[in-house]
């Protein structure tokens, strides 16, 4: 096991044996903790020993008929970090914060712009296939994620999104509709920006692959790169100033927001 799955699961068996303690101490089975929580005992055994990751609402309703005073509330941050891959950790957490955020992608449809069905089609298609307790933890991660549309105040965030990408069926025709619809959805935010990358483009400055640029409160600028579940957070200057430039050549490539737009219309009228 790597580094990072011994921390996920200390963190998941800390928490668990902390659920169990306070459990014990009030004088509940396994069974009626589940009953007050709306959860079965099944599920309370699993996060107990570990397991299960709970989400923030069963540590929410623990915390308070356990009376835990705060003691599984603190501990909600990082036991929800544990959804995510390990790789992908500390990105999410500076994306989580981040008062920028710019995403190029060329091999599907960004996780921040993903429909549910979208995404666990997605998660569906990787191999070596991924159990399906793992898919569910990956999908609602990944939804959660896109809580920082409705972050105050508004981070800037802009897209450019390959057009293959947006022609690929995955997870079938109705899946791709909606993902299409989505993308409109969110296109049309005040602090959001969608851009088409034509096929037609003789040149496109992103053939090297997807990454992220991000900006911090504290003005701190960050690049994330991603290739085949290997990663890398760049905080060093050249890297970051590279692909920033990169990236200010690719939207000069890519269709304006409004004619991106109205392709993803049309995409739509034919499907």
């Amino acid at each position: 096991m790597t580094a990072h799955g011994e921390s996920e699961a200390g963190i998941l068996r800390c928490f668990g044996q902390q659920l169990r303690l306070l459990r014990t101490r009030k004088g509940l089975t396994r069974a009626q903790l589940g009953a007050l929580l709306g959860y079965g005992e099944d599920m309370v055994a699993s996060v107990e020993l570990g397991r299960r990751i709970p989400r923030t609402e069963f540590i929410d309703r623990a915390d308070e008929v356990l009376e835990a005073g705060g003691l599984l509330v603190v501990m909600k941050e990082e036991v929800a970090r544990t959804r995510y891959p390990a790789f992908f950790r500390d990105a999410a957490k500076l994306e989580g914060e981040a008062v920028e955020l710019h995403v190029y992608a060329n091999q599907a449809v960004p996780g921040l712009l993903q429909t549910e069905e979208y995404a666990r089609a997605v998660f569906g298609v990787l191999r070596p296939p991924l159990d399906e307790e793992i898919v569910d933890q990956r999908v609602a991660a990944r939804m959660a994620r896109q809580a920082i549309y409705h972050r105050k105040p508004s981070p800037l965030i802009s897209f450019v999104v390959d057009e293959s990408v947006l022609c690929r069926p995955i997870g079938g025709r109705g899946v791709l509709r909606r993902q299409l619809e989505q993308i409109l959805l969110l296109g049309g935010m005040r602090n959001v920006e969608i851009q088409v990358m034509p096929l037609d483009e003789g040149e496109n400055a992103g053939m090297a692959g997807p990454f992220t640029l991000m900006e911090t409160k504290e003005a701190r600028r960050i690049a994330y790169v991603e290739v085949q579940n290997v990663s890398r957070v760049h905080s060093d200057r050249a890297p970051v100033r590279a692909l920033e430039a990169k990236y200010g050549t690719l939207r000069a490539q890519a269709l304006t927001p409004r004619k991106s737009a109205a392709y993803v219309e049309k995409l739509l009228g034919e499907l």
